[in-house]
């Protein structure tokens, strides 16, 4: 079974971007290069805001020998819609409220101080 990638509606992911857990899978998506454990959590992306940055350079493919002769973005897309439950990574599903909110302090300050 392929799975379909949460931020641009690639449909042949080779895996779950995670599994029934919440642990990511570290596959890159052929087409917007999103890597699943690296590009959410280490670099802080939603799927949304890095759809946004891929868009906003033009969302070209990333491995061109993947992308099909005929393409269109819009209806790639619309696979997202297809996609319930959205995927969960597990540190999404461990947070708590004061976990967030102390994320978002030091994203803005790394030096602040968390209460």
């Amino acid at each position: 079974m392929e799975h379909i990638c949460p931020v641009c509606g690639y449909d042949e992911l080779q895996q779950a971007p995670y599994d029934a857990e919440g642990n990511e899978s570290f596959e890159i998506c052929d087409c917007c290069g999103f890597e699943f454990g690296f590009d959410d959590i280490h670099d802080g992306h939603t799927f949304e805001s890095y759809r946004n940055k891929w868009m906003s350079v033009g969302a070209k493919w990333l491995f061109k020998q993947s992308e099909p002769e005929v393409w269109d973005l819009n209806k790639q897309l619309k696979n997202i819609e297809r996609i319930q439950p959205m995927y969960v990574p597990f540190w999404k599903k461990r947070c708590t409220p004061k976990w967030i909110e102390a994320e978002k302090v030091l994203a803005s300050n790394s030096t602040d101080k968390v209460p």
